[in-house]
């Protein structure tokens, strides 16, 4: 499945054009945060294509764009604006001409389309740099949040790093509003525990995590097949340190009929 990464700063209506892309056989990394996600986030994600949508705060789209055409590392990634104000998107146009600009009904289709550019336009004018977040942030931990911990490793904390002082850590399984930190070091027991866990997506977050370069299968790939089959799916990777990393994981919406 190819994956592409959506920016879009109103949830309620990103969901529609989730469904879209999702219909058309897309997995998507939805970022609805004005703050642009790390470098490492973004290689490490594979995404065919980032989709930028115009209708909402279409400055920080723009920015987002200038960051990532900025960004040697991933600066060749394609770029597809969808919808917005015909005046400001001219605007936008100007500075990145390589882009694709559809509107929200032609997407998919402008999708099937794109491939990696080898000498991409670069804004003249660059977005500020990406201040660093910590890795609490990327997470969503924020203050008086719940966090429920699966099978962490020794010094857990070393890895999720600081929190704000009134994080609740709970064991109740079923505390729907608790953030879900679930570290997987196992293919087969994972596998095995996917039915019981699917149920903290539905209200709550669930990161299901794995150490990189383990072997044995799994990885990230692997991880985002098996939840799909018990109908999870994807919106956000996260690199937690060196060692691991994580994707946050939603109910799959059944098809509109």
């Amino acid at each position: 499945m190819r994956t592409v990464r959506l920016f879009h700063w109103r949830a309620s209506e990103a969901r529609e054009l989730i469904g879209l892309l999702e219909g058309a056989g897309y997995g998507v990394l939805y970022h609805d945060r004005t703050q642009a996600p790390s470098v490492r986030e973004i290689k490490e994600s594979g995404v065919c294509a980032i989709v930028i949508d115009l209708s909402r705060l279409p400055s920080h789209g723009r920015n987002v764009a200038a960051w990532i055409r900025g960004t040697k590392s991933i600066q060749h990634i394609p770029l597809v604006f969808a919808g917005g104000d015909p005046e400001k998107v001219a605007a936008i146009r100007q500075e990145i001409p390589d882009a694709a600009y559809v509107s929200h009904a032609r997407l998919a289709a402008a999708l099937t389309h794109v491939k990696a550019l080898e000498n991409p336009v670069v804004p003249r004018q660059m977005m500020a740099p990406n201040p660093k977040r910590t890795t609490a942030q990327k997470l969503g931990i924020k203050d008086g949040a719940k966090l429920r911990l699966i099978d962490p490793p020794n010094r857990y904390e070393s890895i999720i790093g600081e929190t704000p002082g009134d994080v609740e850590v709970t064991e109740d399984p079923s505390d729907a509003s608790a953030i879900t930190l679930w570290f997987v070091h196992d293919a087969g027991e994972f596998e095995a525990g996917l039915p019981k866990r699917r149920g903290m997506a539905a209200k709550g977050r669930l990161w299901i995590i794995w150490r990189k370069r383990r072997g044995g299968g799994l990885n990230g790939d692997h991880v985002r097949r098996s939840a799909l089959k018990v109908g999870l799916v994807d919106y956000k990777i996260c690199a937690l340190d060196e060692t691991w990393s994580g994707m946050l994981f939603a109910m799959k919406k059944a098809k509109r009929t």
